[in-house]
C-alpha cells in the first residue's frame, strides 16, 4: 500500500485548511453551539468550495472521487476545524437519495442541495425499541383501498428532523412483527396531518441537534416511496460500512486536533520549574495517544482501500467501527487530563471535543454491535 497523499488530495488539505482557517475560530465555533446550528452561509460556502459535491456522481453535479479520498476529506476537515458539524451527515444523505431515490426525487432533492449545502431531509431510521436492532422496528406502513399507505409509528435520534421539510424513513410493509423481513424506505413531508417532533437534548455535538419523530395515521402515497417495495432493509445497510468509516474518520480528525492542543502546551506548562513534557508521566499520555491516532487511520485507510478495490471489509469496518472512536475518545481524555483543570473549562476546546467524540461510540453502530458482528464473523474466518 502507499501510504502518500497524491497531488489532488494534498491540494485537498491545503484547501480545507484555508477553508476553516477562514471559518472555524473557537469564537464562531461557540457561537454553533450556542445556536444549535451552522449558519446557511457556511454551509452554502462549504459548498461552493467544492468540499460538499465530493462523492456524489458527477451526472448529479457531483465530483467523483474514490472513497480513500472522502476519508481525508472527512478527517483534515474535522481536524482543521476542531469540532463535529453536519456537513458529513449532508453528504451521506444525499448519497443514500440519490443511490435509491426515483429520478424525479433526486431530481428535485438535487436541486435544493445546490441552492443551499443542505439536504431537503433528515435520516429518520432507529425507534426506541429498534436502534441496532432493526427486525424490532415497529413502524409500519399499511396499505389502503385507495392505493394509499397509512404510516404509523416512531422515530428517535433524528439529526435536524425539526429542521429540514422530509424525513428519510425506513418502515415494516403490513406487519410490525419482528418475523418480517418486509420493509420499505419512504421520504415523508414533514408537513403531513399527523407529523409531530419533540425535541432531545444531547450532551454534546450541539451543533446537530435531533430530536423524536411521530406519525399518527399519516397518509403517503406511492411517489414517496424511495427503492423498491420491501427492499428498505438491504438499501439500509447498504452504505453502512462506509458510513462507519466516515464517523470513524471524523472521530480521528476531532482526536487529532486535541493531540495537537495537547502536545504543544506540554511545552507551555511548567510545574517544579521545568515543562511538564520533561515528565516520563506525560511522555507516556503522548506516547499512547499518538498510537491510538497512528492505529486507527492506518487502519481506516486500509479499510476504504481495500473497497475502492472491491474487498469485502465486513470483518475489518466493524473492527475498525469498535476500536477507532473508543480510541479517539481516550485520546481527547488524555487531552484533558494534560490540561488538568483547565480542560475541564471552556478556555480550552479539548473538552468539548472529548464529549463530542462520546458520541462517535454509538452512532453508526454501538462498539457492543461491532463485536457481535466481528466476532461472528471471525468465528467463520478460523473454522478448521
Amino acid at each position: 500500500m502507499d501510504f502518500s497523499y497524491t497531488d489532488e488530495q494534498l491540494l485537498l488539505v491545503d484547501s480545507i485548511k484555508e477553508f476553516c482557517e477562514r471559518n472555524f475560530d473557537e469564537q464562531k465555533i461557540t457561537d454553533m453551539y450556542a445556536n444549535g446550528a451552522m449558519s446557511d452561509e457556511l454551509i452554502k460556502a462549504y459548498l461552493d468550495a467544492g468540499f460538499g459535491l465530493m462523492g456524489i456522481p458527477e451526472e448529479q453535479g457531483g465530483v467523483p472521487c474514490d472513497r480513500v479520498t472522502l476519508g481525508v476529506l472527512t478527517e483534515q476537515f474535522a481536524h482543521h476545524a476542531g469540532c463535529v458539524t453536519p456537513l458529513l451527515n449532508n453528504t451521506l444523505a444525499m448519497c443514500d437519495l440519490i443511490d435509491f431515490g426515483s429520478p424525479e426525487q433526486v431530481e428535485m432533492a438535487m436541486e435544493e442541495y445546490m441552492k443551499s449545502g443542505k439536504p431537503i431531509f433528515s435520516l429518520g431510521f432507529s425507534e426506541p425499541g429498534a436502534g441496532s436492532d432493526n427486525m424490532s422496528m415497529a413502524a409500519t406502513t399499511k396499505k389502503q383501498a385507495d392505493g394509499t399507505y397509512v404510516l404509523n409509528g416512531q422515530k428517535t435520534w433524528v439529526t435536524q428532523g425539526d429542521v429540514f421539510p422530509y424525513t428519510l424513513i425506513v418502515t415494516k410493509d403490513e406487519d410490525p412483527s419482528p418475523e418480517n423481513k418486509s420493509m420499505s424506505m419512504w421520504l415523508v413531508p414533514m408537513g403531513l396531518k399527523g407529523v409531530s417532533t419533540a425535541p432531545l437534548h444531547k450532551i454534546g455535538q450541539q451543533i446537530m441537534p435531533f430530536c423524536e419523530v411521530y406519525f399518527d395515521d399519516v397518509v403517503l402515497t406511492e411517489d414517496m416511496r424511495v427503492g423498491e417495495k420491501g427492499a428498505g432493509f438491504k438499501n439500509l445497510m447498504k452504505n453502512f460500512e462506509m458510513e462507519r468509516c466516515l464517523i470513524v474518520a471524523q472521530a480521528l480528525g476531532c482526536a487529532q486536533a486535541a493531540m495537537d492542543d495537547a502536545a504543544a502546551y506540554v511545552n507551555e506548562r511548567s510545574t517544579f520549574g521545568k515543562p511538564i513534557a520533561n515528565y516520563q508521566l506525560i511522555q507516556q499520555k503522548l506516547t499512547e495517544m499518538e498510537l491510538k491516532l497512528e492505529n486507527t487511520r492506518n487502519l481506516l485507510y486500509k479499510v476504504l482501500w481495500k473497497m475502492d478495490n472491491g474487498e469485502s471489509v465486513r470483518i475489518e469496518s466493524a473492527l475498525l467501527k469498535y476500536y477507532g472512536p473508543h480510541a479517539c475518545d481516550e485520546v481527547a481524555s488524555e487531552a484533558v487530563q494534560i490540561y488538568a483543570g483547565l480542560g475541564y473549562t471552556t478556555e480550552t476546546r479539548v473538552g468539548r471535543i472529548w464529549i463530542d467524540l462520546r458520541g462517535h461510540e454509538i452512532a453508526g453502530g454501538t462498539n457492543e454491535i461491532m463485536v457481535h458482528i466481528t466476532g461472528r464473523q471471525l468465528a467463520k474466518k478460523y473454522a478448521k
